[in-house]
């Protein structure tokens, strides 16, 4: 086998492209949210512009990287993001997370700019509440798995009700999920200057946990223009009304789509 070759099969593979008739224009790199995986966003290049390439990040123990040790720090897993980003990084490119994707996209952002690199055309977060609000919960990754199962219900509605009927699929997502949920309980947000790059937020009009305040308050991390919707559905608005935010991404992103065409 060529050492080239070789070498590819023990690079983790960090981005997972959909197909597409012909590349896109624009990358969108999308983050997933806590016990999530790239497969989350596997239906999204269907419901985008053919402009843009729906770029999925698949992290460390999950999906097709399973046997990989997950990072305990929200820090070394976006340092080690920006590596295995830094060949598909090239302009124009946004970043799109969900609730713990949106803080990973966020300090993926502020990583970027600390090694001097492009930061994104756009900064599309959703379901997370800004970095520098207190978290509005106690912690809970330590609790029982029965009361770590109700709690992550009460606060987010986050297990699909097929899982928990599967004991052996809820016994595989656990881990997962608690380990995500004990990184988020550590992240310690630390002051730098505002991005200069738009943000655009995303939140759930039904979401218990994530209030309107404390969405519009990723207003004072950008020095570039700021944009709130409030999309129908609890925290997996996402799932719930996901033509609903494919249309708003889609529109978010047309200044720089439009641009590419023809």
């Amino acid at each position: 086998m060529p050492l080239r070759a070789w070498t590819d099969t023990l690079t983790p593979r960090w981005v997972l492209r959909s197909p597409r008739p012909s590349p896109g224009r624009l990358r969108l790199f999308c983050l997933p949210y806590a016990g999530g995986g790239a497969a989350a966003y596997r239906a999204w290049a269907d419901g985008l512009p053919p402009e843009i390439e729906v770029c999925r990040i698949e992290l460390p123990g999950r999906g097709s990287r399973f046997a990989e040790p997950r990072f305990k720090s929200a820090a070394e897993l976006v340092r080690a993001a920006a590596d295995g980003l830094r060949p598909h990084l090239d302009p124009p490119f946004a970043l799109f997370g969900h609730s713990m994707g949106a803080l990973l996209a966020f300090e993926l952002a502020r990583e970027l700019r600390r090694r001097g690199r492009p930061l994104p055309a756009l900064l599309l977060v959703a379901g997370h509440e800004a970095p520098q609000c207190p978290d509005p919960d106690p912690p809970l990754s330590h609790l029982p798995d029965s009361e770590f199962v109700e709690e992550i219900r009460r606060r987010y509605d986050g297990i699909p009700a097929e899982v928990l009927a599967e004991p052996e699929l809820l016994d595989l997502l656990l881990p997962v999920l608690r380990d995500d949920v004990a990184l988020l309980e550590r992240y310690r947000y630390s002051e730098e200057p505002p991005l200069d790059c738009p943000i655009s937020c995303l939140g759930g009009e039904e979401d218990r946990r994530v209030s309107r305040e404390s969405l519009e308050a990723w207003r004072d991390q950008t020095v570039r223009s700021f944009a709130l919707r409030l999309i129908p559905g609890g925290h997996f608005f996402i799932e719930s009304a996901r033509a609903a935010v494919l249309r708003a991404v889609g529109e978010d992103l047309e200044p720089w789509t439009s641009a590419a065409r023809p």
